[in-house]
């Protein structure tokens, strides 16, 4: 059902040699790229009509228009299951908590008497969200999304899902119904790379954004790639990941559950178990059965993601190795399962979220942590960090300086400007002071 990597008993090689042991999916956004361009430059020349024609060729569904009625929004929200809706509020009211302080003041430096340089924050002005709608509804994608965005203070956002055949060409309800909950009244029913383009180009109905964020599939992905330089972007998520690093404290029902609850999104999500206890090894393998006997989504979902080449059980010598192997790996989600984990997941340097012993798992982060699920994928968690509120700010440099400062460095400004052989800095320098610069 899962594939063993035995990493015992050999010193671990560094960098990229140890990341090349480890499971990873095949995810080929450039070969995407190509597929995508044509349908994203015929959104820019045709608009509202291509994005019409495209739901018909890849939803099936037949559209007059591609923005949903506000009165739709409210029908979904009335006709939210009550348990939903209580659960969707708690999940709001979380992350708003968690975002809100995440918030960042402007800051001024006095670098010199007379000079100094402030950092402000400005949040981007318009976003466009994209909620997935495929093989699953994702109501938590549009929290995680909205909520660090409108914390920001991002004062134009409008969010786009898949028309859905079996609900009139409308997004899912429960999309729909989370949009309502936070006050989004500007819907799509626009799905993958066209939705971008809708975004990055404006339509007839739909006006530019400056940024795009959201999970979606391979064409998603490569429609942000695509863009990416035009647009802001938050990431190129690919297929969904959990890493536990785990010894023989940890308990085998909980971590194969966890496994199975990420292999749950995909055929091409990754589960992957790193322990130095191979009896918890044996166990998790033992307990993965019937567990995966007895849930959803087996044939088409968890089986082929536990059997792929995307997950394994990997076998190290200590506690140590596993560090250097989640690092090497950098989940998007990371458990720590293990003797003393809060300690444990301190040391970690690599992962989009971490979780922290037997009462923290993944699912928890997925709605109602207060924590962000927008994170990187495919080991980009070494260089990337999850969606927040900075996400959506960008920081200004206000340099103000009198007369005496500027003239206090003036000398060092015009060396450095003919140093780099660019004599007309050092000339707007001298223009300020009759072109005998001060203390030369």
């Amino acid at each position: 059902m899962i594939s063993r990597i035995d990493l015992r008993g050999d010193a671990l090689p560094e960098g990229p040699a140890l990341r090349a042991l480890l499971p990873r999916a095949d995810f080929d956004v450039a070969a995407a790229l190509e597929k995508v361009r044509p349908i994203c430059e015929d959104v820019h020349h045709r608009g509202d009509a291509a994005l019409i024609e495209y739901a018909e060729k890849f939803d099936g569904v037949q559209l007059t228009r591609v923005r949903v009625p506000e009165t739709a929004i409210a029908e979904a929200l009335a006709g939210l299951d009550p348990v939903v809706r209580e659960a969707l509020e708690e999940s709001i009211r979380r992350a708003r908590v968690v975002h809100r302080e995440q918030r960042r003041a402007p800051h001024t430096t006095r670098v010199v008497p007379g000079g100094s340089v402030t950092e402000k924050w400005v949040p981007v002005e318009r976003v466009g969200l994209y909620a997935p709608g495929g093989r699953s509804v994702y109501p938590s994608s549009v929290i995680m999304n909205a909520v660090p965005a409108q914390e920001a203070g991002v004062e134009s956002m409008a969010l786009a899902s898949p028309p859905q055949k079996e609900f009139g060409g409308l997004p899912h309800p429960t999309i729909l119904a989370a949009c309502a909950l936070l006050g989004i009244d500007e819907v799509y029913a626009v799905g993958g790379a066209q939705a971008v383009a809708m975004f990055a180009y404006g339509t007839e109905t739909c006006a530019p954004a400056n940024m795009v964020t959201g999970p979606g599939n391979i064409w998603v992905a490569a429609a942000k790639r695509y863009f990416t330089g035009r647009i802001g972007i938050d990431t190129e998520a690919g297929p969904t990941e959990i890493a536990v690093l785990a010894d023989d404290t940890a308990d085998a029902v909980h971590v194969a559950s966890d496994l199975i609850s990420q292999a749950e999104h995909d055929p091409l999500a990754a589960a992957v178990l790193v322990t130095d206890s191979l009896a918890l090894a044996d166990a998790v393998v033992k307990e993965l059965e019937p567990q995966v006997a007895a849930t959803k989504h087996v044939e088409d979902r968890i089986a082929p993601a536990l059997a792929g080449r995307q997950s394994a059980i990997v076998l190290v010598d200590g506690l140590e190795e596993g560090l250097r192997v989640v690092d090497a790996y950098g989940a998007e989600h990371l458990e720590i399962q293990t003797a003393d984990a809060a300690a444990v997941a301190d040391r970690v340097k690599n992962a989009g979220a971490i979780f922290v012993g037997p009462w923290a798992p993944v699912s928890l982060g997925d709605y109602c942590a207060g924590s962000n699920h927008v994170l990187p994928t495919g080991g980009c968690a070494c260089h990337s960090s999850g969606l927040s509120v900075q996400s959506f700010l960008r920081g200004i440099h206000i340099v103000d300086y009198s007369r005496e400062a500027l003239a206090d460095v003036a000398h060092h400004v015009v060396t450095l400007a003919e140093a780099e052989d660019l004599p007309a800095h050092g000339a707007a320098v001298k223009a300020r002071f009759g072109w005998k610069v001060p203390n030369q």
